[in-house]
């Protein structure tokens, strides 16, 4: 298939056979041959046919000095003696807290559902609060604060955090 938007292309120019003048044709020749001819003299001037010299070494003087030093003290044995650990009371703490009534004489009809405990709490014992860091153990939980308020544990901040619901 033919490309409709290119036309033919002309044939080149006949170029006659004798472009360049006779004196420049035979320039190049003789520049050529000289270079050949320098490099083959350069070459073989090189190798003159001698033998290399191979330089000799004498051994030199060695002079060792000895130094006696005292010997080194024998390695030291000690004996390592692990005392027995007495077993230590366990202290638990329990932290009660009383739930608050509902106030059912209020008008409104709907109490508060909060009870002021908290499902989860510190290792110290405390509830959370939002903003604080969770534990690993704690990841996605739901717990209540100090005062009923939900919280829970959220990724938020580059960290996981206590944060409202």
């Amino acid at each position: 298939m033919t490309n409709p938007y290119t036309g033919p292309i002309p044939p080149a120019p006949p170029r006659p056979p004798d472009a360049r003048p006779l004196r420049k044709r035979v320039l190049v020749w003789v520049g050529g041959a000289a270079l050949f001819i320098a490099g083959g003299v350069i070459g073989s001037a090189a190798d003159d046919g001698q033998q290399p010299v191979e330089a000799k070494v004498k051994p030199a003087t060695t002079i060792t000095a000895t130094v006696e030093s005292a010997p080194e003290p024998g390695p030291t044995v000690t004996e390592t003696v692990k005392a027995k650990t007495k077993p230590v009371p366990t202290v638990t703490v329990t932290k009660t807290a009383t739930a608050k009534a509902a106030d059912t004489r209020s008008g409104s009809g709907g109490g508060s559902d909060s009870t002021g405990t908290c499902t989860i709490v510190s290792n110290a014992g405390n509830c959370y609060s939002a903003g604080q860091f969770c534990r690993n153990s704690d990841h996605g939980a739901i717990t209540t604060t100090d005062s009923g308020t939900k919280i829970k544990c959220a990724y938020s901040s580059n960290a996981w955090r206590w944060t409202y619901v």
